[in-house]
């Protein structure tokens, strides 16, 4: 096992990992811009290396910095949390090259489900089902005409390096394609550097349901159940929740042993989430995120599986013990991602908090590096605190989440709590009668 872990992030997730490696007796290292010196990652961790100024790409960003930082401090191990270069195949490889071990896949795997082309290829080859089209690069307007005339409009056009809806474009008609097409080139490139795209069959008004899975790299598998993160603003999760309150027993197993399968197709390492589209009783694959997911937590309270843990032993060489049918699932969580943002208008907050009580009693869990005097800086994402409840079923878990966001209180900076309450109080999140854009919907509906 490992005698000492660095850990490349800030924040929630940081502490997060910092928790899990003080229950294993491990040694830990935290990295911090000068912005972050006396954030609450940055007390709690063993040692601490300042990597530079606030901006993510002089530090948190720095690969060079956070290099220096691992080997002055004798980590012997990398985790890079998520986010950041938790998924540079290029940073993955720079420090196993420099006999360090990187907590996550290979850097071929990043590399490779990186590309939605190629992990879409993947997952095909594993036998899942996949959206029509989107297996092939598109060299200009031409081609993307060819393809979504196969594919059937409505299509989209998407970045194949990217995600969180950068680089898309929807085309209803043929007589906008070409305008769409440049459009998202020119998107990804700026974006991501890599101005690739593709071209598939949009499905109207999805679900967005997930598979977490755990892998030991030596073609050994296993899933952890479904998130249903359908909950969104502009391809961007809000509330996720587990299991997904609409699928059947046997569409569970389904989606589940598809996304182990794949796990298993590729001989994946450590911790991933195989994502899906779901319509009409039918999944389709859209990607693998090759790295620890915000809503990981909804999975470990239904499961009782750290993650983390089992992200540490797997990079460790420990392996994976667990088989498929030692998982149990019990009871129903939810997770509301606290943004420092405001509720309507979705602007950034950042500043001083002035006043800080988190929720408490049973069922509650809240991951957060927020405390009475934390300051919010401008330069990285919004997320001050996951907020997430367990209970017995959906409706005592829905119950809980309102009293716990009604006791939560962040004063100094705005935050989306209120827009959190709305939700979960909503006669459609109650039925569970929504899709990947009911929320902007509702929100304009306000």
């Amino acid at each position: 096992m490992f005698q000492k872990i660095l850990i490349a992030n800030r924040g929630e997730i940081a502490l997060r990992i910092i928790r899990a490696c003080r229950e294993m007796g491990i040694g830990t290292v935290a990295i911090h811009s000068t912005a972050d010196a006396e954030a609450m990652h940055v007390r709690m961790a063993d040692e601490s290396v300042c990597v530079g100024p606030p901006a993510a790409r002089d530090s948190y960003l720095n690969v060079p910095a956070i290099l220096t930082a691992a080997e002055i401090t004798g980590a012997d191990a990398v985790h890079p949390g998520l986010g950041f270069l938790a998924e540079n195949s290029r940073f993955a490889q720079i420090i196993e090259d420099h006999g360090k071990v990187f907590i996550g896949p290979t850097p071929e795997q990043i590399e490779m489900l990186g590309d939605k082309i190629q992990a879409k290829r993947a997952a095909e080859a594993a036998g899942l089902p996949i959206v029509p089209g989107g297996v092939e690069l598109i060299p200009d307007a031409i081609a993307a005409a060819a393809a979504a005339e196969a594919a059937g409009y409505p299509v989209l056009i998407k970045a194949s390096a990217g995600g969180g809806g950068r680089g898309m474009q929807r085309v209803e008609r043929a007589e906008n394609l070409a305008r769409a097409y440049e459009v998202a080139s020119s998107e990804a490139e700026a974006a991501f550097g890599d101005g690739s795209v593709y071209v598939e069959k949009a499905i109207d008004r999805p679900r967005h349901i997930e598979v977490q899975v755990l892998a030991d790299g030596k073609g050994h598998a296993i899933h952890l159940g479904e998130r249903d993160c359908t909950v969104q603003r502009r391809f961007q999760k809000v509330i996720e929740e587990a299991p997904s309150p609409v699928l059947t027993p046997e569409e569970r197993a389904m989606i589940g042993e598809h996304g182990a399968a794949l796990a298993r197709n590729i001989n994946y390492r450590g911790a991933g989430t195989v994502e899906f589209l779901y319509a009409e009783g039918k999944f389709y694959f859209i990607e693998m995120n090759a790295r620890l997911q915000v809503e990981h937590p909804v999975t470990e309270l239904i499961t009782g599986i750290d993650i983390v843990e089992q992200q540490i032993k797997i990079a460790a060489g420990e392996g994976l013990p667990l088989q498929q049918s030692d998982i149990e699932f019990r009871g129903h969580a939810i997770e509301a991602r606290i943004n420092a943002e405001d509720p309507e208008r979705f602007i950034p907050s950042p500043g001083t908090v002035e006043r800080y009580h988190p929720p408490g009693g049973s069922g509650v869990r809240v991951d957060s590096h927020m405390f009475q005097g934390a300051k919010v800086p401008p330069h990285y994402d919004s997320l001050v605190a996951k907020l997430i409840v367990y209970g017995v079923d959906r409706e005592a878990c829905r119950a809980r989440m309102r009293r716990a966001l009604h006791e939560y209180v962040i004063d100094g900076i705005v935050t989306n709590l209120p827009l959190h309450a709305r939700i979960i109080d909503s006669q459609d999140f109650i039925d569970s009668a929504i899709d990947v854009v009911w929320l902007e919907r509702w929100l304009n509906s306000q």
